[in-house]
């Protein structure tokens, strides 16, 4: 059998209940049984508000002892908020992220890291690979929002997003990495 360039797609539904009994699903590349061997493990957090799920796809890349952001991928420079194919959102209802109001659908999102703050790049393409972000990428852009960052307690050694609720149609996606932590707003409109 031939492979694409590409490689094989596969498809990974990392149980995330949505609304009307579908489920929101990680599109991911690659043969399915070579996924488990990235060196960046794929993830998901489930994000429910008002009775629905929406799910962040995301691969969870490591520091392995390298300065990552502001480092190997310098400040300044858009950057893929993750590992392999882009970060992805998929929401199956109205949303605002960081004040970008969203209809039902999947986006990427991208970061542009600085030392105090990074801007958060909501875009409309999902279906490439995670880098380049190039001007063709941004042509895709639908709105960003600034963050400002913080220090963790200890080092996060894997990138890893949770996602904290204290209301029933708002929350924060919380971005931990390396010794940076900041609060994405979420909520249901």
């Amino acid at each position: 059998m031939k492979r694409s360039a590409l490689g094989l797609l596969a498809v990974l539904a990392l149980s995330a209940p949505a609304v009307q009994g579908q489920s929101a699903t990680c599109i991911f590349r690659g043969a399915p049984d070579a996924l488990a061997e990235r060196p960046s493990p794929l993830d998901s957090v489930e994000i429910r508000l008002g009775g629905a799920a929406a799910k962040l796809c995301y691969g969870r890349p490591a520091t392995a002892g390298r300065t990552v952001v502001g480092g190997q991928d310098p400040f300044g420079v858009p950057w893929r908020f993750g590992a392999n194919e882009p970060t992805t959102l998929h929401v199956p209802f109205e949303a605002s992220v960081g004040g970008v109001a969203l209809s039902p659908g999947s986006y990427s999102l991208y970061a542009i890291p600085e030392a105090r703050s990074w801007t958060i790049v909501v875009n409309g393409s999902t279906n490439r690979w995670g880098i380049p972000i190039n001007p063709e990428v941004r042509q895709s852009d639908i709105g960003s929002f600034v963050v400002q960052v913080a220090t963790t307690d200890a080092p996060v050694e894997r990138l890893t997003f949770r996602f904290d609720s204290s209301a029933e149609s708002s929350g924060i996606l919380v971005f931990e990495w390396e010794r940076t932590t900041f609060e994405i707003p979420i909520s249901r409109r």
